[in-house]
């Protein structure tokens, strides 16, 4: 994992960029860890940094399984926390779908490790305030989160 910190030039808003490796599951979690540390070192409330933390770690796992990794964006306002993850991977099919609890699309090999239960999408749009989900098959994805505070 690739860490970025640095202060938006805007002077009020923390900015956080963090790489995700796709290439192994040790690594998948690492990205949202460092947010819940930074935020928890800025004074964000626990019960916010949960809710980013789970739905950060929900996306960061989507994005190994599904797209070879990608990236994160943090964005830390005065109001509200952004995450915008964004990968190259294959897209999603069926968006409404996959929203569904339950509904995956990984392959065998990793649920027998405990991943792709079905539940990434749906724990992400359960923990934010808000959600987006942008998508284009052999491209990518593209989800925006904000969690209020």
């Amino acid at each position: 994992m690739n860490t970025n910190n640095q202060t938006d030039s805007i002077g009020d808003v923390m900015y956080f960029n963090y790489k995700i490796d796709g290439e192994n599951f040790t690594s998948a979690g690492q990205a949202s860890v460092a947010v819940k540390k930074a935020l928890g070192q800025l004074g964000i409330e626990p019960s916010t940094i949960r809710k980013v933390a789970i739905a950060m770690y929900e996306g960061e796992i989507n994005m190994v399984i599904h797209a070879n990794g990608g990236t994160a964006d943090v964005y830390v306002h005065s109001d509200k926390i952004e995450i915008v993850l964004q990968d190259e991977g294959p897209g999603i099919e069926d968006i409404e779908k996959a929203m569904q609890e339950g509904f995956s699309t990984a392959p065998d090999n990793i649920r027998s490790l405990g991943f792709g239960a079905g539940m990434g999408l749906p724990n992400m749009k359960r923990y934010t305030d808000t959600l987006d989900i942008e998508s284009t098959m052999g491209v990518g994805t593209k989800v925006t989160m904000s969690v209020n505070y």
